[in-house]
């Protein structure tokens, strides 16, 4: 990095802007409760506006950052891919005219409504970027002050103008209620200026240091914006993937947004690869070298597996080719979609545990008992559709001006506007549950060693004074270790769930899918479900996502891939990845990077969905938790996104310290 990148790299780490943040002096509307409507948000919207002021760091040519400490708590919506590109690319002036011209035909009153509140948004961004124009060129920023007298109310002509009109739209939107906003493919639609640029004779280099100072904007609020916890901000992108054509897309500038993660070694952006079987195997390896610095990305999706499976529930074929992620690793359509992944979830430790509870006695046989499984995974199904479809969804007016579809029609992003609205649900557990299926199969039904009213009563008493019972369940197989009999279970949970849930239709308009993620469910639902058949105690976490029980021994990390391969995860789209911890010192020489990059390309290649990869050493943790103070820039891969290791909460840092740890 050259000297201003440097500076502005340096200023962030230093955290000391953090103190010129300041706290509203009049309080925010009243939390954004139902009924909903777009005057409520533009009120919002409007306060955190009103006192916003400029933030500018040593080095900054990019600014907007967030300036006031109150206001994530109006947070409500997001986990979609806006067109950041068309708006980028026409400016907020023509949108607006566009938008009145429309507003100016329209007689619906639900529609004007919408129609005036996006107009009001729009309106608001001019005052507050001259702010910062005046604050820039008081500052000498020069070229900040001056990119700013032409955008955003004009079309970014340049990749510096695209990438500071980026952070501009992040701006404006997070100071309405998104939280999570994913980034897209941003190596497909900012190639233009980029191409441009050099074409111009602007300098690789130039270009590079541009893109890695964008990268650093993206991080200075990353301690302000997040879900559930710091760090969970949805700033994901996606590069690569295969077009209609079977042409694999990578590029230049894909390239060096790996160059820029791996030098500037910081959580934001979160990168997500598109590969499949024809992926050239250097691109396996550029992202092992990224997986190396303990990014904990990149994630890999799998084009194979995603674009059938999304097209095999109604996505048009040019949108499925077009997927990327929402805020974590869920499956979604960018520009046109507002897909909600993350609905309910299908609790599959909880469901076994129940049949247990009431059915287990009566079962003469296994396939009886997983009938009854069978059933409450469905009942579970019918009750997603009565109960997940009643939650009353936010306008936005400022988002509906980057989803294609809200300004012609003048339906809100949740409210007819979007193309697609589909809902998911979460599959957490799978592992344990075929882990207790597996355990109550051989022990009690095949070699008859355990009695149910013995495996009752240990369930109960979790295990206290049942020891031994306990040590039986833990001896059983366990899925991870590519035994296909647990492993066929796994797979049986899963179609039961696809079976009865996939393609059923939402209250939206839209249909249900089935997925295998866990988001924080591995902590919260673990805390709720009882001592489960596996040997799993009572309030113990689940893994996270698509991944093998905690503490589970397994015969390696081939083994693993191959159990969590089998099943045909097409049908499984919702998203949700096999989550996997590699000691690091796998990377200290060429033959440990070449054989993960192989390893990722067999997961892949055997039909696995996602992957992702932490680069962990025990030992690290474990100081890091005992003395923060040493770790400050510590990351781990939580769940679909990366934090530091020193500001999560307790029992994230516990639950990342007792996951497998691979090694060679």
């Amino acid at each position: 990095m050259n000297d201003q990148t440097k500076q502005y790299y340096d200023a962030l780490k230093a955290k000391e802007y953090r103190k010129e943040r300041k706290p509203l002096s009049d309080p925010l509307p009243e939390m954004y409760e139902p009924p909903y409507d777009s005057d409520c948000y533009v009120r919002y919207y409007k306060t955190v506006l009103s006192e916003a002021f400029p933030i500018l760091l040593p080095g900054d040519d990019f600014g907007f950052h967030k300036s006031c400490t109150d206001v994530s708590r109006g947070l409500r919506a997001g986990n979609y891919t806006l067109n950041y590109a068309r708006v980028i690319g026409e400016g907020f002036g023509p949108v607006l005219d566009r938008l009145k011209a429309r507003v100016a035909k329209e007689s619906d009153p639900e529609k004007l409504e919408l129609g005036n509140a996006m107009i009001a948004c729009i309106e608001e961004i001019p005052p507050i970027v001259e702010k910062y124009r005046k604050a820039a060129e008081d500052a000498g920023h020069v070229r900040l002050a001056e990119a700013l007298t032409r955008i955003p109310w004009e079309g970014a002509k340049t990749f510096y103008e695209a990438c500071l009109f980026f952070q501009i739209c992040i701006y404006f939107l997070r100071s309405g209620m998104t939280a999570h906003l994913g980034l897209g493919r941003f190596d497909q639609y900012m190639l233009p200026y980029f191409e441009s640029d050099l074409k111009r004779g602007v300098p690789e280099e130039e270009l590079f240091e541009t893109l890695e100072r964008f990268f650093i904007s993206l991080n200075v609020d990353s301690d302000s914006y997040h879900g559930i916890q710091a760090g969970d901000n949805g700033q994901s992108i996606v590069l690569g993937g295969f077009n209609v054509s079977g042409d694999y897309q990578i590029n230049r500038l894909s390239e060096l947004c790996i160059e820029a993660c791996r030098e500037l070694k910081l959580i934001d952006p979160k990168i997500n690869i598109r590969v499949g079987k024809n992926t050239p195997f250097e691109v396996y390896k550029k992202g092992t070298l990224l997986t190396k610095e303990g990014l904990g990305f990149p994630q890999y999706c799998n084009d194979d597996v995603v674009i059938p499976g999304l097209i095999a529930l109604g996505y048009r074929p040019e949108d499925a080719y077009d997927y990327v992620v929402a805020a974590c690793w869920e499956f979604i359509i960018p520009n046109v979609g507002a897909d909600i992944p993350n609905r309910c979830s299908m609790d599959f430790p909880k469901i076994v545990s129940e049949v247990l509870d009431e059915h287990l006695t009566g079962a003469e046989t296994f396939e009886d008992l997983f009938a009854f499984v069978d059933e409450k995974i469905r009942a579970n199904a019918d009750d997603f559709l009565t109960k997940g479809n009643l939650a009353e969804e936010a306008p936005l007016p400022l988002d509906a001006v980057f989803l294609d579809g809200c300004l012609e029609s003048l339906k809100g992003v949740y409210s007819g506007g979007a193309r697609y609205m589909n809902f998911g649900a979460h599959g957490p557990g799978i592992a344990i549950a075929a882990d207790a299926l597996m355990a109550v199969k051989e022990l009690i039904y095949e070699k008859k060693v355990l009695t149910k009213e013995l495996l009752l009563d240990a369930l109960h008493a979790d295990f206290e004074g049942y020891e031994d019972v306990r040590k039986l369940l833990l001896s059983c197989p366990k899925m991870g270790n590519n035994e296909d009999p647990v492993d066929e279970l796994a797979g049986r949970l899963m179609e039961s769930f696809a079976t009865h849930l996939n393609g059923r239709p939402a209250i939206s308009g839209g249909i249900w899918r089935a997925g295998t993620g866990s988001a924080q469910g591995y902590i919260s639902r673990g805390k709720r479900c009882p001592a489960t058949a596996d040997g799993r105690k009572a309030g113990e976490p689940y893994p996270s996502s698509f991944s093998p029980a905690l503490g589970m021994k397994t015969n390696g990390l081939l083994s693993t891939i191959q159990s969590f391969t089998k099943f045909d995860l097409k049908k499984v789209i919702n998203g949700g990845p096999l989550t996997i911890e590699v000691h690091d010192t796998v990377f200290r020489n060429e033959l440990g990077i070449e054989k993960t990059a192989m390893l990722v390309k067999e997961f892949i290649d055997l039909g696995g969905h996602q992957l992702q990869i932490n680069a962990v050493n025990r030992e690290t943790l474990l100081d890091a938790k005992a003395h923060p103070e040493n770790y400050p820039n510590l990351i781990v891969r939580v769940w679909g996104w990366s934090g530091y290791f020193v500001e999560l909460a307790p029992e994230y840092q516990d639950h990342i310290i007792k996951r497998l740890e691979f090694e060679y």
